[in-house]
């Protein structure tokens, strides 16, 4: 593999030190190897030296007349037997040791105690002592560093396992070059380093040309469109189509010595595809470590085609939306101005009646055109309303009488109540106190529920053909206007969607006028429900608060 990382050498583990040295482990506690009959005869081969040496300086310490420090040779003796003894049976030939200078001592000295001769006692074991505390920390130390070189050589096949296998694209990089490039223009007194490369842009690119690629994964290789054995290239940068500001987000990075970086990068691969991806690598507070850093590269593609999708969808439906808006309340102002507009024009065949008798009753076509007039004024209003319901901060709530209401709905109500044969009976308590709301809104709601009533009874063969319009006070902080017809009642197959836009039953309907009834009365903090009267028919209910929310 091209610029490939050479197969780390791995460290040497306890057993096979030992067999290198001609033994195999077991479990001894004196030894530190004894298997067969044919490897104790070379752990006996080994141990000779050691056993003649110390034979020989007991000989000479006890029967000799030689007057020096010869027990101190016992120390050689310990060094020759220590590579093949365990720590304990290290310890165990100390002691042995000693044992033999003080016989020694005791068997040349027996009878002549002098000083000389037990300092040169108290030598030996001296020496004797600190050579085997010495032996048992190197012993321990190369252990440990045994143990540490194992741990080592796992981390490594862990980590080169994680990183060729991995389906991520994984790579590793050279940023020392990089680093010192970018500190020497700190040391030359840049401090904003985007505002430099801002003014300079060919910093960027020949920042980016000292940053090598050192190793790479299989899934690194498939993103660029590399084959196997094909040789890395030694910068990325030609394969970055990206935006400038991308890349100095990333050499900012190292500029001002921050531990990470994640950021969108695109690339182009050797066949011209096009991808998104997430890069994300960790610099380390060594800045020797900067020759081999981690880099993972996330394949966002499809992620990010879904969000452009999904923001598109969003668009769309935004536009969708309002177009939805504008026929909503284009279909509200026609189904609204239909009873005003309508009331006119009957007004107004009324008038030219009375004109047309002989001679002409004024009295009766001047209340005529005060109908048109006032029909008018209340077409004028919704218009108004419908206004102010897309601009919710100029609706001004004002005190309403709602039983002044009712009467004043009663009367604009007359000439469709009078058309269909329909008695219109109301039932106000007194007393009730006013109410703060936009009062075209609440004029609206109950226009709409008494032509409903109207439009139930129109098609009803006999019986009586009544609307109930009853308001009271059911609670302290609300007043409850009923209007309740007798005719047929609603269907409990479509009672749960009789609030739903666009549904109704009705052949010449758009099914929006009671959605928006209920729309207006949650808007002020009410409620708008329907039921089936136990005397028959159907009956709405409106809670006004007193106090509306706007």
């Amino acid at each position: 593999m091209g610029n490939a990382m050479p197969e780390p050498r791995p460290p040497m583990r306890p057993e096979a030190i030992v067999k290198n040295q001609g033994y195999s482990v077991t479990s001894s506690d004196w030894l530190r190897a004894e298997v067969s009959d044919y490897e104790m005869t070379r752990i006996f081969a080994a141990m000779a030296p050691a056993a003649v040496l110390t034979a020989a300086v007991f000989y000479i310490d006890a029967f000799t007349t030689i007057e020096s420090a010869i027990a101190v040779l016992y120390v050689v003796a310990l060094l020759l037997a220590a590579p093949i003894l365990t720590r304990r049976g290290t310890v165990v030939f100390t002691v042995g040791c000693g044992v033999l200078a003080l016989v020694a001592y005791v068997v040349a000295h027996s009878d002549d105690v002098d000083v000389q001769s037990l300092l040169r006692l108290v030598v030996a074991l001296s020496a004797l002592t600190i050579t085997s505390m010495l032996i048992q920390r190197t012993d321990l130390a190369h252990e440990q560093l045994i143990r540490a070189n194992q741990a080592l050589f796992e981390s490594e096949s862990r980590y080169r396992s994680i990183f060729e296998q991995s389906r991520v694209a994984l790579w590793e990089r050279d940023y020392s070059l990089v680093r010192e490039f970018l500190h020497s223009l700190r040391s030359r007194g840049i401090s904003d380093f985007r505002a430099y490369a801002a003014e300079n842009p060919d910093v960027a690119i020949e920042a980016m040309s000292l940053i090598r690629t050192i190793d790479a994964n299989g899934a690194a290789r498939e993103l660029l469109g590399l084959l196997p054995a094909e040789a890395l290239p030694m910068s990325l940068y030609p394969y970055l189509s990206t935006d400038a500001e991308s890349i100095v987000d990333m050499l900012d990075c190292v500029f001002c010595d921050r531990d990470s970086y994640e950021g969108k990068f695109r690339i182009t691969s050797r066949d011209g595809m096009v991808r998104d991806v997430l890069l994300s690598l960790r610099f380390p507070s060594d800045p020797s470590a900067f020759k081999r850093i981690a880099v993972g590269m996330f394949d966002i593609t499809q992620r990010e085609n879904t969000q452009r999708a999904l923001r598109d969808a969003q668009a769309e439906l935004a536009t969708a939306a309002r177009a939805a808006t504008v026929g909503a309340l284009s279909a509200s102002l026609a189904h609204e101005l239909n009873q005003p507009l309508g009331a006119i024009v009957v007004n107004a065949q009324t008038l030219l009646r009375w004109l047309d008798k002989k001679p002409p009753d004024l009295e009766a076509a001047r209340h005529s055109a005060e109908r048109m007039i006032r029909d008018g004024q209340r077409a004028s209003d919704i218009i108004l309303n419908a206004r102010t319901i897309l601009k919710p901060d100029r609706r001004i709530p004002q005190d309403v009488r709602i039983d002044e209401l009712v009467e004043e709905t009663r009367a604009l109500m007359d000439h469709e109540l009078l058309r269909e044969n329909v008695l219109l009976v109301t039932d106000v308590e007194k007393g009730l106190p006013t109410v703060s709301a936009v009062r075209i809104e609440i004029q609206q709601v109950l226009i709409n529920l008494i032509s409903n009533g109207i439009q139930a009874l129109a098609g009803k063969a006999g019986g009586d053909r009544v609307i109930h319009v009853r308001l009271g006070q059911s609670v302290p902080d609300a007043l409850s206007l009923t209007v309740r017809d007798t005719g047929e009642g609603i269907s409990p197959a479509i009672m749960s969607k009789l609030f739903d836009p666009f549904f109704t039953t009705k052949s010449t309907g758009m099914g929006i006028g009671l959605s928006i009834c209920r729309h207006i009365m949650e808007g002020i903090g009410g409620n708008l429900t329907a039921a089936n009267h136990d005397l028959g028919g159907a009956v709405f209910e409106m809670t006004i608060p007193i106090r509306a929310t706007q």
